[in-house]
């Protein structure tokens, strides 16, 4: 029997085989050492709103405790909505687990003196991390500073380090504020939060992770050396991702929508896309030196855990869990 000749490829007339010996080859991103160290993770949390949301958040917060990161925090709405729910859950937080919690705090619609009193609230709760936002004022008005209360957020971490030594983190954005007079304005104000007495900021959402490592070049032109953390929100339903990206001025690649295209009635592939997506957004920032991460979760744990996975984090059993050591 004679050999059937190859099918004709598309290019040149080539055959498949040939075809694909063709291009370049592309190098995969290294693989992390087993023996490497693992990333520093830390987890965002929002406060539920009804007791089916509790439930779901404290099964969230139970299934990351055991990546052990370095902290987590608890938002605060738009207006400081959300208050007494942010106190109440990191409280919860402080007596109930081995995790460092940090509070979402921000001055917006409010005097100095109340928001002091809501930080020493916090420090007499033994929460000892703040995270520091001038924050976003209620739906569809502008940002105008109480007539008593602090003016930004640089403001406001000066005046939380008056009330206590907290460690405190700010907000950072790639790929700028949407308030913001021009991108070095917003390099400048990030740099005036850290001088005030921030240790590290956590970038915005960002899907491209140039945008990222681009915005690490010009912190460090502009004189900042504190971590800058990546901000990541691992996508399991595109379209609330593109509004929130959206309202934060955050740019969604064509590619992303791509990948998500025909799957708006299919859960299971867009988790499992989601994973795909944002695996690869961390591995190569981690290929370029970055070693510590700050995730999304949306009270959503899975597909945060399996990215910590990937990252090389292993569940350990909570502090208060582990086993006393030998004639302890």
């Amino acid at each position: 029997m004679n050999e059937a000749s190859p099918i004709s490829g598309p290019i040149s007339g080539l055959a498949p085989l040939e075809r694909w010996l063709t291009g370049p080859r592309v190098a995969g991103l290294p693989m992390r050492e087993a023996a490497g160290p693992a990333p520093i993770l830390s987890f965002e949390f929002f406060p539920p709103r009804t007791e089916a949301l509790e439930t779901q958040l404290w099964a969230c917060i139970r299934r990351l405790e055991t990546m052990r990161p370095s902290f987590v925090s608890v938002t605060y709405g738009a207006g400081g909505s959300t208050q007494a729910r942010t106190h109440d859950t990191v409280a919860r937080i402080v007596r109930e687990t081995g995790l460092t919690p940090a509070a979402h705090l921000t001055c917006v619609g409010a005097s100095r003196g109340a928001v002091d009193d809501v930080a020493r609230q916090y420090w007499d709760a033994g929460v000892r991390h703040i995270v520091a936002l001038r924050g976003d004022p209620p739906r569809d008005s502008a940002f105008e500073a109480h007539p008593e209360g602090y003016a930004s957020a640089a403001e406001l971490v000066a005046g939380l380090k008056r009330v206590a030594d907290f460690e405190i983190s700010v907000a950072a954005y790639p790929e700028v504020h949407p308030e913001a007079a021009s991108e070095q304005a917003d390099l400048d104000n990030l740099k005036r939060k850290l001088d005030a007495g921030a240790t590290r900021a956590i970038t915005q959402v960002f899907f491209e992770a140039d945008t990222y490592l681009r915005f690490l070049d010009r912190c460090l032109a502009t004189g900042i050396t504190a971590p800058v953390v990546p901000g990541i929100m691992p996508v399991s339903n595109f379209g609330a991702a593109k509004r929130f990206a959206t309202a934060c001025g955050t740019a969604v690649p064509g590619w992303l929508a791509a990948m998500f295209s025909g799957t708006e009635e299919d859960a299971e592939t867009r988790r499992m896309v989601g994973a795909v997506v944002a695996a690869e957004q961390v591995r190569l920032l981690q290929a370029n030196g970055v070693d510590e991460f700050h995730f999304y979760t949306l009270n959503r744990p899975d597909l945060t855990y399996a990215i910590a996975h990937i990252l090389g984090v292993r569940p350990q059993l909570p502090a208060a869990d582990q086993p006393a050591a030998a004639g302890a």
